[in-house]
């Protein structure tokens, strides 16, 4: 089920701060459309850090509506509280999501035995997938393979969003956790080969602005064809790179707006992206044709369905 190319999707807002509800509809239709296999819904890409709780419940119930079955949506719900993680997760558990997201927890920095704990607590109490998600450069937290490795064995802990850029890693998570668990990159510049080294896929950040060319490039690579994975992800690699020239989300919000996808909008303390930032997210855009007036690579001819 959660394999292949997902989007850690933005939550589209009004020029006054407010979630763009009919906004967000949209791109969830555009999602399906263009063949991302699953969603991933307010997680730290969704700037789930500055809703409320009754907007981050909201959010997810708009999108796993709107998204009505057609594909799985995974419910992000991490937060640096256990028992706020096990009560936001409960809270959308009647909405029609397959899984939870959880992020490690941030800022409070719990030792490795508290990280199996938090995990541990969280799977018994809900009825849905879980899905780790290590991203210590954003956390200060790093679950590291033998602690992922002790979790793996409850049955609601289904796999983990590997965000290190470590290639490393994929080795000893395989052996500790066995065939079954899946290892998803939570890096898009390291994805394609995190995929064809034995990865089941990515939670990707590119995928806002370019689903169609992340779901093919995963497809290749899953398929094992090197040499298409790496023509579609070079027209991809500036995009990569540039849309963390910038803290994120604040480079995809931009291209976003650019693409006439999505208003701008942040939330403070995040800002739009700075003048001097824009030209090298416009030129990743063109290099990967996803502007009308770019030349569309070869590579984006599109994957079937």
């Amino acid at each position: 089920m959660f394999s292949g190319s997902s989007v850690a999707l933005v939550t589209p807002m009004t020029a006054d701060g407010a979630v763009d509800f009919p906004c967000l509809q949209r791109l969830v239709d555009w999602h399906i459309e263009e063949g991302t296999d699953y969603l991933v819904i307010a997680g730290t890409t969704g700037e789930s850090a500055t809703l409320s709780r009754a907007e981050h419940i909201e959010v997810i119930r708009v999108a796993a509506e709107r998204a009505g079955g057609r594909i799985p949506v995974v419910a992000g719900t991490g937060s640096n509280s256990t028992a706020q993680t096990i009560d936001l997760s409960q809270a959308v558990g009647a909405f029609p999501i397959d899984g939870y997201l959880v992020v490690t927890p941030y800022y409070n920095k719990p030792t490795q035995a508290g990280l199996c704990r938090h995990y541990l607590a969280i799977a018994d109490a809900v009825d849905r997938p879980v899905i780790l998600y290590n991203v210590p450069g954003r956390t200060g937290v790093d679950m590291l393979p033998p602690t992922v490795a002790r979790v793996a064995g409850h049955a609601g802990i289904v796999g983990i969003k590997e965000a290190t850029g470590d290639l490393s890693r994929l080795s000893p998570l395989r052996e500790g956790c066995g065939d079954d668990f899946l290892l998803l990159s939570g890096d898009d510049a390291t994805c394609r080969e995190f995929i064809l080294q034995g990865g089941q896929g990515v939670i990707s950040v590119t995928a806002n602005v370019a689903p169609a060319l992340m779901a093919r490039m995963c497809e290749a690579a899953l398929e094992g064809d090197a040499a298409l994975a790496a023509e579609v992800d070079a027209c991809l690699a500036d995009l990569h790179r540039d849309l963390f020239i910038e803290s994120n989300p604040i480079p995809v919000k931009w291209a976003l707006e650019r693409l006439g996808l999505i208003g701008g909008a942040l939330r403070l303390p995040l800002t739009t992206l700075s003048p001097a930032a824009r030209p090298a997210v416009e030129a990743a855009l063109r290099r990967a044709g996803l502007l009308a007036d770019g030349t569309v690579p070869r590579a984006a001819a599109g994957r079937e369905h």
